[in-house]
């Protein structure tokens, strides 16, 4: 076989994956792009748009899945991993809100490993979702949710692996950092409402 004939055939293999890739990046920025719109109604407490934003997420997730999954050299890379994280993470935060049961990596069709990063990313949503409820002087309720961040934060640090498997360590130094500062905010808070009732009371005397 001429050395001609060879590059010409693995050029044709280079195009096809060339164009499948840039069809993926487009999916993977809808999904970026839609799980955000989802987290942003979240915090409005706008629970059904989230949830459409949810169900056209999970479209393209299967649409990706399709498409790329038979190239693994393109469905394990940067791009696709964020997408899966920011996906994972609208969906948990959803499901936080709501109540309702987390679904499994294999639920939402996503590898185990992105689905751990999302699981980091979403302590920094509750986080926010913990800072508007400080705002709004629901420190009851910011108190759970700081719970629930801490839970999470616990989970995440029972997991040891090398960064080439999962970049675990990251979202785990990130948490921790999240985690700390959100407890110094409680205390804060819960002080301040403290020294008011006592005041309040002083006064009333």
């Amino acid at each position: 076989m001429m050395l001609s004939e060879i590059i010409d055939e693995i050029r044709n293999v280079l195009d096809e994956k060339d164009l499948l890739r840039e069809e993926a990046l487009k999916i993977t920025r809808e999904i970026v792009r839609l799980s955000g719109d989802s987290i942003k109604a979240l915090h409005r407490g706008d629970i059904e748009t989230a949830w459409e934003r949810i169900e056209k997420v999970k479209e393209k997730i299967e649409m990706l899945n399709e498409k790329l999954l038979p190239h693994p050299d393109l469905y394990f890379t940067g791009y696709v991993q964020n997408a899966h994280q920011e996906f994972v993470e609208a969906v948990l935060f959803y499901s936080y809100l709501t109540g309702s049961g987390f679904p499994s990596p294999k639920e939402l069709g996503v590898p185990e490993s992105n689905y751990l990063l999302g699981i980091g990313d979403l302590i920094g949503e509750l986080r926010r979702h913990f800072l508007l409820l400080l705002m709004e002087n629901k420190i009851e309720e910011a108190q759970n949710v700081y719970e629930t961040m801490s839970r999470i934060y616990e989970e995440l640090m029972t997991l040891e692996y090398p960064k080439g498997l999962v970049n675990i360590r990251q979202k785990q130094d990130q948490a921790r950092y999240i985690v700390e500062r959100t407890l110094e905010d409680l205390t804060r808070a819960k002080l301040t409402k403290s020294l008011e009732e006592k005041l309040n009371k002083a006064i009333k005397m």
